[in-house]
């Protein structure tokens, strides 16, 4: 009678736990999303860019250490700042925080189509200088560490190749595109076919994308969005029917939903930026080589003498291990290492095992890469 009883009463506290969550996620789903919980301040606006300061919640314990060498994370273009605080035990923002770091954060903003005519320069050289000159002046050091994801990690590279920072102490990236040729891949294949067009287009004709007005080359966010999904298109199928399944698991309906929101909310595209990619990246491939004019500068890669840590995803069919690692043969730093991660083009930053395989050797490489300040006293 007994194991009955806590039997209907087990069944009973699932069926009341599904309803819940189930009304939840079709009514109110905003008491579901979890992202952006950790607390910043705003310390430089240069619009659309701001740079956040994310200050550790209460003194860290004496264990920690707390190392001189500021942190900068930068995010691509296109998606949401949240992209380093998706979840309370997913943050990248707060593992930074609570592993030592002063940790800031570029927010590139929500770009509109009054921005299109914002280009790779304006973000790789203008804004980049920007946010770390704030940083600079906020924390009071020189040197700087800089860590991008996908674009995030371009900018830093092209920032970091035009030579005129010599206190970029440390570089950072996963998952960047350099030799958009490289292997057999969507962004090769996409290369390969935009040249061969292009090629049979200069040859025959007058007709110039750089002469095409940039507000046309802006992708909408939802257009945006689908392209992410498309980097793994099972699992943006097969997780809902986990969410079906699994509806009675406030944990993971929190997360799911999360995740959902963070994936249908992604942002316009500077057309500006997108034309300057298609030309300089995918169609005439210039990194490949190691130098590309952005402006009135050149990057060059061999600029480059900082510290430099390197991931990719295994599983990453945007941008494979081998064109992910194509940067270390051309920088000039004589610390560099290569590293391979679990996950795609998303999962390897964002992933269940990022903290594992990403964030904290990340975190413990830059420990060894940056002095520490003085200790505090107990």
């Amino acid at each position: 009678m007994k194991k009955l009883l806590r039997t209907a009463l087990k069944l009973n506290e699932l069926a009341v736990n599904t309803a819940t969550n189930a009304a939840d996620w079709f009514f109110r789903k905003e008491i579901l999303i979890q992202s952006g919980k950790t607390e910043y301040e705003i310390i430089a606006e240069h619009l659309p860019m701001r740079v956040r300061y994310y200050a550790p919640s209460s003194p860290a314990p004496d264990a920690t250490p707390q190392h001189a060498v500021p942190l900068v994370l930068v995010p691509p273009l296109g998606v949401t700042t949240e992209t380093f605080d998706l979840m309370p035990n997913r943050s990248l923002v707060k593992a930074m925080v609570e592993s030592g770091y002063r940790v800031y954060v570029v927010d590139w903003g929500k770009p509109e189509r009054k921005d299109s005519h914002l280009g790779l320069f304006d973000y790789s050289h203008t804004m980049m200088g920007q946010a770390l000159q704030a940083v600079r002046k906020h924390s009071q050091s020189k040197d700087i560490s800089l860590f991008g994801w996908c674009m995030g990690g371009l900018l830093c590279l092209l920032y970091s190749g035009y030579g005129h920072d010599k206190h970029i102490r440390n570089l950072v990236t996963v998952a960047s595109p350099i030799d958009l040729r490289d292997g057999k891949n969507i962004m090769s294949f996409a290369s390969n076919t935009l040249n061969i067009t292009a090629g049979f287009i200069r040859k025959y004709s007058e007709f110039r994308l750089d002469r095409i007005n940039p507000t046309l080359f802006s992708p909408p966010g939802w257009m945006v969005s689908l392209g992410f999904k498309l980097t793994a298109p099972v699992a943006s199928i097969t997780t809902y029917w986990d969410l079906l399944t699994r509806l009675n698991d406030r944990d993971f309906v929190e997360q799911h939903t999360t995740t959902a929101d963070y994936l249908n909310n992604m942002m316009l595209y500077p057309g500006g930026v997108v034309r300057d990619f298609m030309i300089r990246f995918a169609v005439d491939n210039k990194l490949a080589n190691g130098k590309v004019r952005m402006g009135n500068k050149v990057s060059e890669l061999s600029n480059i003498t900082a510290n430099m840590l390197v991931f990719a995803g295994e599983t990453d069919h945007l941008v494979p291990p081998s064109m992910a690692r194509k940067s270390l043969s051309m920088v000039a730093s004589k610390d560099k290492s290569f590293l391979i991660a679990p996950g795609g083009h998303m999962g390897v930053i964002l992933g269940s095992q990022a903290r594992e395989h990403v964030w904290e050797k990340v975190a413990d490489w830059l420990a060894a890469h940056s002095q520490l300040a003085t200790p505090r006293r107990k």
